[in-house]
Formats: structure tokens, sequence, C-alpha cells
């Protein structure tokens, strides 16, 4: 990896920014709502549903496996859109406890496979370097369609309909990139840019995104370090700086 060239990097770039193309606004939406580890339940219940598929050894690729994470994530994703509706004050733990438990559920299914650790890291780290245009086209014609919804709909997404688009989202990228990066790629461009107006705010958080998956994968290409931690550690610095850079240019403008 220490001279991979730069080809190599372009499809984990653009599987990147289709990431960042609908998390961003999600994960403005997330912290609007005050749901904060809503996506890392729904992530670790698609997890789940490719551990089962892989602990029922159905293909490891394969529809069957695309089947069980999307119904284990949507299945989640109603459940806690009903929780959501019945006891909203207590939600942000019901998350929390869904994802605990989906957690060890995921753990025991693969206790008795000496490879389970390995598989079960591999989805919390992410492959987003081993992405292919397939992936790509995949990946984008989905969001594509989320995206359509999401905006379309905008602040007339219920509930319901709001869980169930974040469930689809999180399903397809969690299996390319990662529980991790999932989380990062969510919350902390949206941390970043959440004083702005909407527009902007979404302009500024897929720079900031762009950046950072840009420098995290230069950062693997170059020091041979894993390509998921590597970029979450980017969002992680970018975040700040960008917002810092923000506000100093919005000062600078009010003068």
């Amino acid at each position: 990896m220490m001279s991979a060239p730069l080809d190599l990097l372009l499809w984990p770039f653009i599987i990147g920014l289709l990431v960042l193309s609908t998390h961003v606004p999600l994960g403005r939406r997330v912290l609007a709502r005050g749901i904060i580890f809503l996506d890392l339940a729904v992530a670790q219940l698609a997890v789940l549903g490719v551990v089962a598929a892989y602990a029922l050894e159905l293909a490891a690729d394969g529809w069957p496996t695309q089947l069980a994470a999307a119904t284990a994530a949507l299945a989640g994703a109603a459940f806690l859109a009903e929780c959501d509706r019945r006891w909203p004050q207590i939600q942000e733990a019901l998350i929390g406890a869904t994802f605990v438990v989906a957690a060890s559920v995921a753990v025991l299914l693969l206790a008795g496979d000496p490879h389970g650790g390995e598989h079960l890291a591999e989805l919390l780290t992410g492959q987003i370097l081993w992405a292919t245009p397939e992936q790509a086209v995949r990946i984008a014609a989905l969001y594509g369609a989320l995206l359509a919804v999401l905006f379309w709909r905008s602040e007339r997404l219920g509930g319901l309909g709001f869980y169930l688009v974040f469930a689809l989202a999180i399903t397809a990228s969690v299996q390319l990139v990662g529980v991790y990066l999932v989380f990062a790629s969510l919350i902390l461009p949206a941390l970043a840019v959440r004083d702005l107006p909407p527009r902007t705010a979404l302009q500024a958080g897929w720079g900031l995104g762009t950046l950072a998956y840009a420098v995290g994968l230069a950062a693997s290409a170059g020091l041979d370090w894993p390509a998921g931690p590597a970029i979450v550690v980017a969002l992680a610095v970018c975040a700040p700086l960008g917002r810092i850079a923000l506000r100093v240019a919005a000062s600078q403008r009010e003068r």
C-alpha cells in the first residue's frame, strides 16, 4: 500500500463521496432530532444481519446477505420509530440498548468461528480500499433514490419515513466503509456546520467531508494505515478546523 498508485484510490474516493452525499444531510437531521446514536444502532443491526447470513453460510457478497442486512436494519428502524412515537422521552436510551443487544448477539453468533473476530473487525472498520466500480454504480442508484425522497419530502418526511430512509442508507454504507466510518461521516461534518443556514451547511459539510476522505485515503496509502480508521481520524481533525475556518470567514464578512 505504500506505493499504491493514485488510480487505486479513485474508486474508494468515489465511494466516500457517495457516502457523504446522503450522510451529511441525514447527519444534520439526526442532530436536529437529538437522536445522535441512531446511526450506530441501525448500523449495528445491519451488521447483525450480515453476521447472521455469514453464520448460516449464505453467499458472502450475494443477495441473501444484502437481504439479511436490509431486513435487520429496516425492522430495527421500524421498531425504533415506534418507540420514538410512544416514548420519545427515553428514545436515546432505547437506541443505546438496541445497539448493545445487536452487538452482543452478533458476537454470540460468531463465538464458535475461528475467523469470527476477523470478520467482525472488517465490518467495524470497513474495506473501503477494495471498493469496485460495480459497487459504486449500485450505491449511486440507491443513494440517488434516497436523496430524491429526502429532499422531495423534506420536512414532511414523517418519523417512520425518516427512519426507513435512514436504515436503507446505513445498510448500504456500513458494508462498504464499516460502522466507525458511517458514524464519523454522519456526525462530524454535521457538527462542524450545525449553525449555518441549511444550503450553506450542506455545501460546507460536503466540502469538509470530501477533504477528510482525500486526506485519510492519502495517509492510508502513504503510511500503510487501515483506510477506515485513517479517514475517521481525518474527519475528526478536519471537522473542528473547518468549523473554526467557517466562523473566521463569517466574522470577516460581518466587518
